[in-house]
């Protein structure tokens, strides 16, 4: 159960990072950028956690 929650979380957080990087380059804003950048990172971990547990769990 924990894959598939870390995975969804990945892939909002992915979503959400960039949408942030989108509007901080039509809006010029480097800060909002980054922050976008940031947060589809978070993502990409987050879908790599799910991914070990996955492997993990089918290999109990």
């Amino acid at each position: 159960m924990g894959q598939l929650k870390d995975t969804v979380k990945g892939i909002a957080n992915e979503v959400a990072g960039n949408v942030k990087q989108a509007a901080g380059r039509a809006t010029n804003d480097p800060a909002k950028v980054g922050e976008g950048v940031a947060q589809e990172r978070k993502g990409e971990v987050q879908q790599g956690v799910g991914k070990i547990k996955g492997a993990v769990g089918n290999r109990v």
